[in-house]
């Protein structure tokens, strides 16, 4: 009977690479999902796909065991998309056919962001000032007891969506609106969290068990948001600094009953030293595994999916590199009429990748979040310096002509047609 991997829904930047690292391994991919199409790599691999309701355990349980009759199910593993409850339906399901998996409570513990502050405080973990609430007059009281700037944001959710800084109480009050008064999709009844504004370095530790593989570096777009524009691995610090990381990762993964499989915990370098933004029982998205893999030579998405099947993984590192990736985002609405340039930028030496999530033809309409990433470009060198200076190279040799959108009158809403890749990123 041959051996399975269950891939719970799929991912634009990670869910090919575990397609292809279970089958470098003997075992066959197969995804469930609500609607596999999503995933163009499903039908371009021919993975074997069941379309189920991915938000009823009940029924993948069902689809799972009938699998059984034909397949050797060695893992079940997933992807969150819009929705982190995937990775406590994907927790559920490992502990229901008895496969290797993370706990259930602990995962749920991490998705609910107020739940995981209360855990780590109680640890004495530092982080940011936090308060949740329900309603705009309780938002503008703890707005005004933490002191402005605060972020807003849902107590659940990934890829910054929802995610706001509000410098003043013009921004505090336009925001409380757009989450509260209907343009935001709750799937349960509003929960807020108000965080002081910590400032600082953003880093982010990449950990696999107990076991911190590196820490990164993250550059953001201007605010009021949160969309990543650069990330570089590893990041260039002092031994104690890094002690100081992995003292308090290890404390995070002890309180939140983790410490099985990947997670990556964002930090602040604060001047009081680090405070900790979020800690994810999951593994960063494109390109955080790529970057790890041409900085150190650890190939998290296979060790990651050795583990999910029952093999022992081997997180050895083989080299020294720096790694650097620059997001593509485009700087307007319209639509993508032609992306130029994108070869001779990855025939540089030193351009490991250049990769585009969409093609000509397609609309952007931007939304001030992860979905606001259309590719990237990924250098990587022994040197720092050069790394940095490739990937500027490739990038400004990338042009993407955006025609904006018209106007019910014909004129056009936002200025020139042709932005240039420097300009943009």
């Amino acid at each position: 009977m041959m051996r399975a991997l269950i891939l719970i829904e799929g991912h634009k930047g990670n869910g090919l690479k575990y397609v292809q690292a279970a089958r470098r391994l003997g075992i066959c991919p197969i995804t469930l999902s609500a609607d596999p199409t999503q995933y163009d790599y499903v039908a371009t691999e021919s993975v074997p796909t069941v379309c189920v309701e991915t938000g009823n355990l009940e029924a993948m349980i069902f689809e799972c065991s009938q699998l059984r009759t034909t397949y050797d199910i060695a893992g079940i593993t997933g992807f969150s998309g819009d929705d982190e409850s995937i990775y406590v339906a994907v927790a559920r399901l490992c502990r229901h056919f008895d496969r290797p998996g993370p706990d259930p409570a602990s995962i749920e513990r991490c998705r609910d962001k107020f739940v995981q502050r209360q855990t780590l405080a109680e640890a004495g973990v530092p982080m940011p000032a936090y308060r949740l609430a329900a309603n705009a007059p309780e938002i503008e009281t703890f707005a005004a007891e933490i002191g402005l700037p605060v972020i807003l944001k849902p107590a659940e959710g990934s890829g910054s969506k929802g995610v706001r800084l509000c410098r003043s109480v013009n921004e505090l009050v336009e925001h409380t609106n757009y989450l509260l008064k209907g343009e935001y999709i709750w799937r349960s009844p509003p929960r807020i969290l108000i965080e002081e504004f910590a400032q600082g370095p953003l880093y982010n530790a990449q950990i696999m068990g107990n076991e911190i593989i590196g820490i990164a570096e993250s550059e953001f777009g201007p605010p009021p948001h949160f969309v990543s524009r650069e990330l570089t691995f590893p990041i260039l610090l002092t031994d104690q600094e890094h002690e100081r990381i992995a003292d308090v990762s290890l404390v995070c993964l002890q309180a939140l009953g983790l410490g099985w499989g990947p997670t990556n915990i964002e930090f602040r370098w604060t001047k009081r030293g680090p405070a900790v933004i979020e800690v994810n029982p999951r593994l960063g998205g494109a390109p955080d595994p790529q970057l790890v893999q041409l900085a150190c030579g650890v190939d998290l998405i296979t060790e990651h999916v050795k583990l999910v099947i029952g093999d022992e993984w081997n997180l050895a590192k083989t080299h020294s590199h720096t790694a650097t990736a620059r997001k593509l985002i485009a700087d307007r609405d319209g639509i993508l009429e032609r992306i130029d340039g994108d070869d001779q930028a990855a025939a540089i030496p030193g351009v490991a990748e250049v990769r585009f999530y969409i093609q000509p033809g397609t609309p952007i309409i931007t939304k001030g979040d992860s979905r606001d990433c259309i590719g990237y470009v990924i250098a990587s060198s022994p040197s720092r310096a050069r790394t940095k200076a490739t990937l500027q190279h490739a990038v400004d040799l990338i042009d993407l002509s955006i025609t904006p959108f018209a106007t019910p009158g014909g004129r056009e809403q936002f200025g020139p047609s042709h932005p240039s890749a420097a300009g943009s990123y």
